[in-house]
């Protein structure tokens, strides 16, 4: 089971069977799920979607997902998980409209990423945003991330691949 994060502003937890509507909302907001996968899915992908959370990903302890809280409310979802595509792990993040632009993106972000040098004891992280999502790359840039590589997807748009490295710590002299 995904552990419990805090940060100054947010409660990162693992989902209750009670996020469910809250869950479909945000991922059902087209601002959002634009992009997010392959794009807007529909109400009954999105219900099995996190059915699958509980079936799959926690029972089977695959990965690290919470539902993001601010104030006891639910303000997004997060994840830190393999990715074939990067050939690492890599952070997946969204927030509701309505705190957009209030520095929660960053302060999530590193959230996940500490988790993943921390608790996983990762080396690096990696996340993939659509090019024309300045938004979330310069959320990225500002927290660390560096551009990576660019790929191209099956309809033409470019996705962009960034990469964040753990600080290594000083080498001593012997």
């Amino acid at each position: 089971m995904s552990p419990i994060l805090r940060t100054e502003r947010l409660l990162l937890e693992p989902y209750t069977p009670d996020d469910e509507e809250d869950f479909v909302t945000l991922f059902r907001d087209h601002r959002v799920s634009r992009w997010m996968g392959d794009g807007p899915a529909g109400e009954a992908e999105d219900r099995a979607l996190f059915g699958r959370i509980f079936t799959k990903v926690y029972a089977r302890d695959l990965f690290d997902v919470w539902a993001v809280r601010r104030n006891g409310h639910f303000v997004g979802h997060a994840e830190i998980k393999p990715s074939d595509v990067v050939r690492g792990h890599e952070i997946i993040y969204a927030l509701t409209p309505e705190v957009w632009g209030s520095g929660l993106g960053g302060e999530l972000a590193e959230a996940i990423v500490a988790h993943g040098f921390g608790t996983i004891g990762l080396t690096e992280v990696y996340a993939t945003v659509a090019e024309s999502n300045e938004a979330s790359l310069a959320v990225l840039h500002r927290v660390g991330f560096e551009h990576l590589r660019d790929t191209t997807e099956e309809d033409g748009s470019t996705t962009r691949v960034l990469r964040r490295r753990r600080a290594t710590p000083p080498v001593g002299r012997g």
